[in-house]
């Protein structure tokens, strides 16, 4: 039985900007002045904050509903007795499925005009119907697989899309990468492992990449990669600008981690070296020389309502 709600929000981008300049007026000045269109800023925070208003008195259930903002989740115990509700872009469920366990996830598009919302199925119109059917126990939810990197040192990270393992800078990436029977010490700008949810994502942004270079160079891509599914246990992972030399290779360059099967990598950064997951930097695990990580399916999974 679930007994209480929790609303998660996030700062729209003019709020952000608030903080930044310190006041509205101030954060006006800085963008017009630069030639950006404000009033876009302020369209997308009256809709958001409408879509805010709409969602509260929907879920206004008998139920206590605590609402966090998204910087407070990584810091929050959630109770299994606890329904998820996101309003906000893909991002937020993402950055907020890998924290909640295995509660039930509805996700409400805040903007459908401006947001694709892949992970949102529900409107604010359709907050409450959703709501009702979760806690009634009427739902229908996709099993989201989720992607864990566990270190040496016994911490763990998931993530919904995608993990990142790498210099936090832009200098080069050193590490040596297993998988499988293969092994090969690596100068790179560093692995991205993506999940079926987010093979969408960065993922194809790499693979557009690569289709555009061959094309430039009169080379025909050799099919398109198809994303996984959400609930697919394999992961994908692509080795980011690989450097050849003397003292690096560049032939295990991506793959398909099996159900069950691991990734290791082994740091040779001194420092800066991270492991990071869903775009979310500052939730990062150091990654250093004499770390290592083995990547491959968590066995959590989000829950995430779909009807």
């Amino acid at each position: 039985m679930l007994e209480k709600i929790v609303l998660v929000t996030r700062r729209t981008r003019l709020e952000d900007l608030t903080v930044r300049f310190n006041t509205r007026a101030q954060a006006r000045f800085f963008i017009t002045r630069a030639g950006g269109d404000f009033a876009d800023y302020e369209r997308e925070d009256d809709a958001y904050r409408s879509a805010l208003e709409l969602v509260r008195r929907a879920l206004d259930l008998g139920l206590p509903l605590q609402v966090v903002d998204r910087a407070l989740v990584p810091t929050m115990l959630f109770s299994a007795r606890e329904l998820v509700v996101t309003l906000g872009q893909d991002g937020l469920v993402a950055n907020t499925a890998k924290y909640v366990g295995a509660q039930p996830i509805v996700a409400v598009n805040p903007d459908p005009a401006r947001f694709d919302g892949i992970l949102l199925p529900f409107l604010p119109q359709g907050a409450r119907a959703a709501a009702e059917r979760t806690l009634g126990g009427k739902h229908q939810v996709r099993q989201v697989t989720l992607a864990e990197a566990r270190l040496s040192d016994g911490q763990r990270l998931l993530a919904f899309n995608d993990l990142y393992l790498g210099s936090r800078t832009h200098v080069s990436s050193r590490y040596r990468i297993t998988f499988g029977e293969r092994t090969e010490r690596h100068s790179s700008s560093g692995i991205v492992v993506s999940t079926g949810a987010g093979s969408t994502g960065w993922m194809s942004s790499i693979f557009n990449m690569a289709r555009g270079v061959a094309a430039m160079l009169g080379v025909q891509a050799q099919g398109t990669p198809v994303p996984l599914g959400w609930e697919d246990r394999r992961l994908l992972f692509v080795v980011r600008e690989p450097y050849r030399s003397r003292h690096s290779e560049a032939g295990l360059v991506a793959g398909l981690v099996e159900a069950g099967q691991r990734l290791r990598i082994e740091s040779a950064m001194p420092a800066d070296g991270v492991v990071f997951s869903d775009g979310v930097e500052a939730d990062a695990l150091r990654f250093e020389s004499g770390a290592s990580a083995e990547i491959g399916a968590a066995e959590q999974r989000a829950e995430l309502v779909v009807a």
